[in-house]
């Protein structure tokens, strides 16, 4: 939860500008052995977002967040505007290419934002 209270974020502290020999991911990044346990990770981390997002005020949602990589200022933004590019987009983008994912792999599409064609309801 400290994440989503402070108002900045460093993505890679320490990062000098080159990968480390033998880099595969972002160093610290969670792995999961067991089957499922990503995907318990993901539904705490979403409902602790969520509580968190009821619990934010306008005040709070307004005010300053800003990106660091080793350091160094990405970006500044409001909050709110964080969430809406960075957050919304971005789960949108990746249930895009979920569904090309599965089309490619002739799986029918589910009902992402609606009556999907594949479910045979038009």
């Amino acid at each position: 939860m400290a994440r989503r209270t402070r108002r900045e974020y460093d993505h890679q502290p320490g990062f000098t500008g080159r990968r480390p020999e033998g880099w595969a991911g972002t160093p610290g990044f969670p792995t999961h052995d067991a089957e499922g346990a990503a995907g318990g990770v993901c539904d705490k981390n979403a409902a602790d977002g969520r509580v968190a997002l009821a619990k934010a005020t306008d005040k709070q949602l307004l005010g300053p967040w800003t990106l660091l990589a080793g350091g160094q200022k990405v970006f500044t933004m409001p909050r709110i505007a964080v969430l809406r590019s960075f957050v919304m987009n971005h789960l949108i983008h990746h249930r895009a290419q979920l569904t090309v994912y599965l089309r490619l792999n002739n799986i029918p599409v589910p009902a992402l934002y609606g009556p999907s064609a594949d479910e045979g309801k038009f």
